[in-house]
């Protein structure tokens, strides 16, 4: 028999380092909750699953920055790419395995398209930021020199 860990909102919120306020707004944009979420007229209780899920979407929105939209199509292909796994061990067929592995290619593509995205916008803001840099520094050469 296992014990299932349940929090309402304001626990998951403080475990997560997030409001109540933004949980919400994550399940009306289908990025959170949606199994088996409560009663009619009651609080929904949220598993150690959800958390776990809260924390990994904060960290994605965090970490790249990712509109909504964006950090939406991320979690998105991770969802197929988890079912997809669940397709594979549930499978020895050399046909249905290829194209699952056709189909999480695809997923693959679409975050590492927002990543690349962003790697490329903190690149350019690096660059910019050195040049910046090597002009101060040049600047100050010269005020100490005259």
């Amino acid at each position: 028999m296992t014990t299932t860990t349940t929090m309402r909102i304001g626990e998951l919120a403080q475990r997560t380092g997030t409001t109540p306020r933004t949980i919400r707004y994550y399940e009306e944009l289908g990025l959170l909750g949606g199994r088996g979420d409560r009663d009619l007229g009651r609080h929904r209780a949220y598993g150690e699953e959800d958390a776990e899920r809260l924390e990994h979407i904060l960290r994605l929105r965090d970490l790249l920055g990712l509109s909504l939209e964006d950090l939406r199509r991320v979690v998105e292909a991770e969802d197929a790419r988890a079912a997809l796994r669940r397709e594979w061990h549930d499978t020895e067929d050399p046909a249905t395995r290829l194209r699952i592995v056709e189909e999480a290619l695809g997923h693959i593509a679409v975050q590492l398209e927002l990543v690349e995205r962003r790697q490329a916008a903190l690149g350019q803001l690096e660059s910019e930021l050195h040049e910046r840099r090597e002009l101060l520094h040049r600047r100050r050469a010269e005020l100490r020199s005259s």
